[in-house]
């Protein structure tokens, strides 16, 4: 147990405001596939090219939690145990898109060790896709 304090409290003292993380990927339709199928998100606007394309949107999108599942990505390099997260979905992500996801910490709480963050992901055009707000625990900083 000592151990593992001594490790949260390095971590918390490694990451100052303003230190930011920055994740890059395109999305397939494997990844629609695979994350529909564990979450059991069956939503026609996910997975029903008919459905989809007589929307608003013209065609399939990816799931939300998708293209927030970037900010899992960084934490999780950083071993960050989120104890609270809010998204925002200012435009929709579809197969093909590139999306840069950056985390950044612009809070510390010294007195409970907890950090709070900023996460924004633009698609390849630059058109923002992704706001989000999020706080927790690092424990074991992995990254530079």
């Amino acid at each position: 147990m000592d151990d593992h304090r001594q490790r949260t409290s390095e971590a918390f003292d490694a990451i100052e405001p303003g230190k930011q993380y920055v994740y890059r990927r395109t999305f397939t339709d494997g990844d629609v596939a695979m994350f529909c199928g564990v979450t059991g998100d069956f939503n026609p606007y996910h997975q029903d090219d008919t459905f989809a394309a007589a929307s608003p949107f013209g065609g399939r999108i990816i799931p939300g939690l998708l293209t927030a599942s970037m900010i899992t990505h960084i934490g999780g390099l950083l071993a960050f145990l989120a104890t609270e997260m809010r998204f925002e979905f200012p435009a929709a992500v579809r197969v093909g898109d590139t999306v840069t996801c950056t985390v950044a910490f612009v809070e510390r709480d010294e007195a409970r060790h907890r950090l709070t963050g900023t996460a924004s992901g633009v698609n390849q055009d630059g058109v923002e896709v992704l706001r989000a707000t999020f706080g927790g625990r690092p424990s074991l900083v992995r990254l530079a």
